[in-house]
């Protein structure tokens, strides 16, 4: 895989979602934009964690009634792998490699707080070694 940072083989955005969205309008914005996963931020727009299509399965099988009223902040993962604008794309597919996981969230540091510029997912890496190839 050639040598290039994740903000090269990206283009920058996110699509993203506060703590307390519900559910149903997540699954909305993941079914029209064709994404698998929304950034959750806080109303500074610093990263607070992620929610997948996995964590919405999740909850529907939990709560077959109700998973679409259900907050975010019950489903989402709190804990994400980031890497930074300058991080190699191969060393990003180590990690979702060696962390068994499907994305990475680019963040730019601001003192304690992380603002997400955009998502690198296994798809990205397979789409650069389909188009980019030496």
């Amino acid at each position: 895989m050639k040598t290039v940072s994740v903000m090269a083989s990206k283009r920058l955005g996110i699509t993203s979602c506060v703590r307390d969205t519900k559910l149903f309008d997540i699954a909305t914005t993941m079914h029209e934009e064709d994404i698998s996963s929304l950034v959750v931020v806080d109303e500074n727009q610093c990263l607070e964690g992620i929610i997948t299509r996995t964590d919405v399965v999740r909850a529907a099988l939990s709560l077959p009634e109700g998973w679409g009223e259900s907050k975010c902040q019950d489903w989402m993962t709190r804990s994400v792998i980031t890497v930074y604008p300058t991080t190699s794309l191969e060393s990003s597919a180590h990690i979702l490699q060696s962390q068994h996981i499907h994305r990475v969230v680019v963040v730019e540091q601001d003192g304690d707080k992380m603002s997400p510029i955009a998502v690198i997912s296994d798809s990205d890496i397979v789409y650069h070694l389909v188009t980019r190839r030496d």
